[in-house]
């Protein structure tokens, strides 16, 4: 499952479209979209929002037989409470994404939207000890902008990754929000290096963890919470 933490169902389907390209044959992949909450996540409030609607989707995963889960929401908004939820892995597309980038490229930047999110990107940079390696650069584009399609902003994708290239050494580029799959080829084109996305690395690692018959570790931090909701 996809788990898309704001409520715009465009977004849900396009995410669900890329991931559906890179998933195995046996895989079958599926989007959730909250019923409540906010269109878009762009501050630390909507994330709130955003978690709650996270765990609601995970829970009723759960219910349905879902084997894994991909949060598909730069700065992996509720990836932990979905990992106490969830019987099996739950990746966030943020985590994937460094993780992927760390083994294709020494140094590399996250170019997120929009400027206020940066912090959203630090936290995880932080939290997987890749602060020397990774650079987080923003364009300021709402990211209710994307919701039909991400190719306009091309150009200013474009301008940033070529600063980053030549300020920051960079030799990678992380996609910094769900909605830009489809700037993964043009931008890698223009910039000659790899582009990653989040959501489609994050697919790739769900599969490959269950194909190790390997899941989230129930011994102490992810154990089974004692309430999966308010009494």
């Amino acid at each position: 499952m996809v788990v898309n933490p704001n409520t715009t169902a465009s977004m849900t389907a396009a995410v669900v479209a890329g991931a559906r390209a890179v998933a195995g044959p046996g895989t079958e992949v599926v989007g959730a979209t909250p019923s409540r909450g906010v269109a878009s996540v762009e501050s630390h409030v909507d994330e709130l929002w955003g978690a709650v609607g996270v765990l609601e989707a995970v829970l009723n995963g759960e219910r349905t037989g879902v084997d894994g889960y991909v949060i598909a929401c730069f700065g992996d908004t509720g990836l932990l409470g979905a990992r106490e939820a969830a019987t099996g892995p739950v990746v966030g597309m943020t985590e994937a994404a460094l993780y992927t980038a760390a083994m294709i490229a020494h140094r590399f930047s996250i170019i997120t939207m929009p400027l206020r999110t940066m912090e959203q990107a630090e936290r995880v940079v932080r939290a997987v000890g890749l602060g020397h390696r990774c650079t987080v650069r923003a364009v300021d584009e709402p990211v209710a902008g994307v919701h039909r399609g991400s190719t306009h902003l091309l150009e200013l994708f474009t301008s940033e990754g070529r600063e980053t290239m030549q300020r920051d050494a960079a030799e990678a580029v992380i996609l910094g929000c769900a909605g830009l799959n489809d700037l993964v080829d043009p931008l890698q084109e223009a910039l000659g290096v790899p582009v990653v996305d989040g959501v489609l690395a994050a697919v790739t690692m769900v599969e490959g963890l269950l194909a190790q018959g390997l899941s989230t570790s129930r011994t102490s931090t992810f154990a089974p919470p004692e309430r999966l909701g308010p009494t």
